[in-house]
This record gives C-alpha cells, sequence and structure tokens, in this order.
C-alpha cells in the first residue's frame, strides 16, 4: 500500500473513533501507523469481522472494512451491523456484484486497493462524517431515532400507530406508494422496539434474481449446488434477534411464500442442503406498493401469508397529502448536498418553495430528494430558483 502523508485536513477539536477490519496484517498495520498522524481520528484495529462485533460499541463512528475475510466476509459482517454506524468498504478484487450489494446496505464508500492514504481521508470528508460527529450527541440520537426530516399532521397521525406496534413483536405490513419512505418507517419502528439493540436486516424481493431468493433468505450449506462454496447465513439467521424487513413482498415468488409462513409460524428455518433446523427469533415488517387481494384472488399471493404478515396493517399517505414535510424535507436535503458536493451554502427563493409546494409528487419523496439534488448542482447562484427546479418538465 502506498502510504502518503499530508497536514491534517480535518477540523481540529474532534475525535472520530474508527474501528478498521482487514485479517491481513501488513494492511491492517500501514493503515493503523497511516492514520495515526491525524489528531482527529482514534484508530482500533481488528483482524476478523467476528472478533470485531464483540468490541464494537456506540462509541465508535466509522467502520473500514475489507470485503474477503475469513470466517465472515465483509458483507455477512454490514449486514450483521445492522446499520448501525457508517461503513467504508476496501477490497483487492471487487466485483460489480459485491459493490451493488455494499451499497444497497448503506456503504458510504467503496475503496480498490491499492489506495494511498489521501483517497481514504477524502472518502471521510466527502460523506461528511467529521460533521456528524461534531454535532451534539443527543441530536445525534433523535435524528437517528425518527428518520423523518418533516412534520405533517398525516405523519403525526401514522407515526401513532407506528409507536403502538413498535411496542410489541407483532407483524407489521407497511402500505403505500413508492417512494413514501417504507423503509425509514421500518427502521423507526424497530429503533423504538425492545429489539433496537439487535440486527435491522433489510431484503428488497424486487431486487433478487427469483432462483437465489430461497438461499438469499434461508442461507446454504457447503455443495448445497454448484458454486456453494462455503456455508452461508440467510438473512433470517443475519436479523436473528433483531427485526427483518422485507420490502416488496408483494414480488416474492409463490413457491417461496410457504416456507415464509412455516418460518414464521415455527420460528426455524433450514438452510439449503441441511438436514437440520435453526431456531429464530426476529419480528417481521414487510412493505409493498401492490395490490395484496388482487394478488390474492388472481392466485399470486397465499391468503395465509398475507394475514401472518398483516397483523397491523399501516397506509403510509403520499407526499402530496404530507405537504407540510416538502420543505422541511427539501432544506435538509440542501444543506446535505451543498456539504456532500463542497458548495457553498444556497437556498430556496420563495418562488421556488411555491413551486414545490404547488406539485403533486407523483413519485413522492424519492422524486423530492432527486429534484432538490439537481437544483443544488445546477443553480447558477446560492439562491435556487423555481425554474432550476425542472418542474415545469415533469407537469
Amino acid at each position: 500500500m502506498k502510504i502518503l502523508l499530508q497536514s491534517s485536513i480535518l477540523s481540529k477539536g474532534s475525535c472520530l473513533k474508527i474501528a478498521i477490519v482487514e485479517d491481513d496484517i501488513n494492511m491492517r498495520k500501514s493503515l493503523e501507523i497511516s492514520m495515526s498522524d491525524y489528531e482527529e481520528f482514534s484508530i482500533k484495529t481488528f483482524k476478523n469481522a467476528k472478533d470485531a462485533l464483540k468490541h464494537l460499541d456506540d462509541s465508535f463512528d466509522l467502520v473500514i472494512t475489507d470485503i474477503n475475510m475469513p470466517g465472515m466476509d465483509g458483507i455477512e459482517f454490514i449486514k450483521e451491523l445492522g446499520g448501525r454506524f457508517d461503513v467504508i468498504i476496501m477490497t483487492g478484487n471487487a466485483t460489480l456484484t459485491r459493490a451493488i450489494e455494499s451499497i444497497h446496505l448503506g456503504v458510504k464508500d467503496f475503496l480498490l486497493k491499492p489506495f494511498d492514504i489521501d483517497t481514504l481521508i477524502d472518502a471521510i470528508k466527502r460523506e461528511s462524517i467529521v460533521k456528524k460527529v461534531q454535532s451534539s450527541k443527543k441530536g445525534k440520537q433523535k435524528e437517528n431515532q425518527s428518520g423523518f426530516l418533516g412534520q405533517s399532521k398525516a405523519l403525526s397521525n401514522v407515526l401513532n400507530i407506528a409507536n403502538k406496534a413498535a411496542k410489541t413483536d407483532a407483524s407489521v405490513l407497511l402500505l403505500g406508494q413508492s417512494g413514501v419512505g417504507k423503509e425509514v418507517f421500518a427502521k423507526y419502528i424497530h429503533n423504538n422496539s425492545p429489539r433496537a439493540k439487535k440486527p435491522f436486516v433489510a431484503i428488497n424481493m424486487a431486487a433478487i434474481p427469483e432462483n437465489l431468493i430461497e438461499s438469499e433468505l434461508f442461507g446454504f450449506e457447503k455443495g448445497a449446488f454448484t458454486d456453494a462454496l462455503q456455508a452461508k447465513p440467510g438473512q433470517f439467521e443475519l436479523a436473528n434477534g433483531g427485526t427483518l424487513f422485507l420490502d416488496e413482498i408483494g414480488e416474492m415468488p409463490y413457491h417461496i411464500q410457504a416456507k415464509l409462513l412455516r418460518a414464521i409460524q415455527e420460528k426455524e428455518i433450514q438452510r439449503l442442503g441441511s438436514s437440520q433446523t435453526i431456531k429464530i427469533d426476529i419480528r417481521i415488517i414487510s412493505a409493498t406498493n401492490a395490490n395484496l387481494n388482487e394478488k390474492i384472488k388472481n392466485g399470486e399471493f397465499r391468503e395465509d401469508l398475507y394475514y401472518r404478515l398483516n397483523t397491523i396493517p399501516l397506509h403510509i399517505p403520499p407526499l402530496k397529502e404530507r405537504k407540510d414535510e416538502i420543505l422541511d424535507i427539501a432544506n435538509h436535503m440542501i444543506k446535505e448536498y451543498c456539504q456532500k458536493y463542497d458548495f457553498k451554502e444556497k437556498t430556496l427563493s420563495l418562488k421556488a418553495q411555491e413551486e414545490l409546494l404547488s406539485y403533486d409528487w407523483p413519485g413522492n419523496i424519492r422524486e423530492l430528494i432527486s429534484v432538490i439534488e439537481r437544483a443544488v448542482i445546477l443553480s447558477e447562484t446560492d439562491s435556487i430558483e423555481a425554474k432550476e427546479l425542472y418542474l415545469e418538465n415533469r407537469r
């Protein structure tokens, strides 16, 4: 690894506690030595993921991990962390599939070996991790628990039900249009439940090839199929003790639904290629924008599974019914993108605010965030004008 030392680029007076997980001793020591030159960093290294899991606590702010490690690889390790930490991945032999998988898990950056220390420092700076540390711990914890960037009467009504559901282990089915923030609600329920300190594992049924869903959910033993070179736990095992979020549940193949139903009823699963059952203790939260009643009528979704998942239905209203949140979300994202791209602070003009409030947002919060990012990048001045939102084209 090429080590280039430079004067500190991070602000003084803050200390970022970083865990480095790397099985290669030379790489591990090189990172430890080179990063020790930065007073802003408090470094702790671990030789494997299992060792790290034993010692990681809320005092850590960032995890830097390799992907290919014995025992538990980096992807499984990140899933086990359950989104509790910001993560940067480093690897010497990355594949596109793994890169995409890591991004879906919320990884902040993906660095290819060999890299110099400047590249790593830039990655940390780029994601504004230091700014998070400088904010008060109380404020950080509050934001992590809620995840909501605005307030409205419609949102408060849904959160009232979510808070009641969170105190129990009942299955929750999140219903609503695409882009309304179903995963944010799922995390909110988990973070306010007795399982909050346990893993939160999310899996999108629509994003996994049909022939891989079973092995992804339930895991497999070595030799279970041609490419099964080593045993791998499934999402149920990784979520044990915590919450498993099944997004786009309406896209789950019919033949897998029976196995999911059994896992929920019997509280046990069986890896592919194994005759042994594994006891599990998890809470299921699922989500869909599909009409499951219609799918049941068409023979595409099991009615018995539907009732198991739908103990507490939570209807999330679209953004057009949550108008009071629009400007709060927009202003928050403007600040984030200005920091991310190292721009001067920008604000919305009055005309731009009116434009945002008069638009119907068929793509909901996801569309709003996309519009704001583009406006921050393309705006000519520090004031974002209505024309720079390009909403007329969308109308």
